[in-house]
């Protein structure tokens, strides 16, 4: 019989926290070990645990912390917080790398990040998607509508989104989309990700949704992801506990994890 995967929860008190409780707790080759939250002490709580893995669900001002403390207790780390920038992801890479070359000098064997925006497999395909669209296109802009306890805007997802898109576009000679506005006092027009206008919507209700809108003269494209529970995240998360063990270093998102 093979032996379960060790998992460790931060942010377990959470409402991520609990369905990834839940959702590993339910399958057959994964084990809820340790269950940690603010105040805990997450080395410790890894280390002591003996946990293979451990799942981070926070809040963007302690997910750093807590990432390096994961690596610190000896697990592997799938970062599920948003809010990560691109400086502060490079900066991860390196510290991963030297807590790798660390253990390599002690025989151990290297630990693997996985941080990702959105562990929805819809989400991850409507990103893919937007990317292959969007240099076909003359106009592209993004909108996320997500409930108001979220406290960052845009959501990772959407920057995500929109730098894809802006990569995309770049690589194949598109100029950005049109726009005639010249005065906008109050941002009406949303934030500007790399050339690609993103708007927030914060409304009671709702959970975490997408729209790419993609223009061309005469017609229109799409792409809709729609989460309308945090049980959408859960089949990606243990996706990522299971794959982790077997890539050292950090891994940027889903979509690793699913060769697209």
């Amino acid at each position: 019989m093979t032996e379960s995967i060790r998992v460790a929860v931060v942010g377990a008190a959470g409402r991520m926290g609990q369905n990834v409780v839940g959702a590993v707790g339910a399958a057959a080759d994964l084990e809820v070990v340790a269950e940690l939250d603010a105040g805990d002490d997450v080395t410790a709580g890894v280390r002591e645990a003996d946990a293979d893995v451990a799942v981070e669900f926070a809040v963007p001002s302690v997910s750093r912390d807590n990432v390096r403390s994961i690596l610190a207790g000896g697990a592997h780390a799938v970062v599920g917080t948003t809010g990560w920038t691109d400086e502060a992801l490079a900066e991860l890479a390196t510290h991963v790398d030297e807590v790798n070359d660390s253990r390599a000098a002690a025989g151990e064997e290297p630990l693997g990040v996985l941080v990702a925006p959105n562990f929805a497999l819809s989400a991850v395909l409507a990103m893919s998607f937007a990317r292959q669209a969007a240099p076909f296109f003359e106009s592209v802009e993004v909108v996320e509508l997500h409930h108001p306890d979220k406290v960052d805007a845009p959501s990772g997802t959407a920057l995500t989104t929109a730098r894809g898109i802006a990569a995309a576009r770049r690589e194949a000679g598109v100029a950005d989309s049109p726009d005639a506005t010249e005065t906008d006092p109050d941002g009406a027009r949303g934030a500007d990700v790399d050339g690609v206008h993103v708007h927030a919507v914060r409304l009671r209700g709702l959970v975490a949704h997408e729209e790419v809108l993609l223009g061309n003269p005469g017609e229109q494209l799409t792409i809709r992801t729609d989460s309308f529970d945090r049980a959408s995240f859960m089949p990606g998360v243990l996706l990522a506990v299971r794959q982790i063990g077997g890539r050292p270093g950090l891994t940027r998102g889903l979509d690793a994890l699913l060769d697209l």
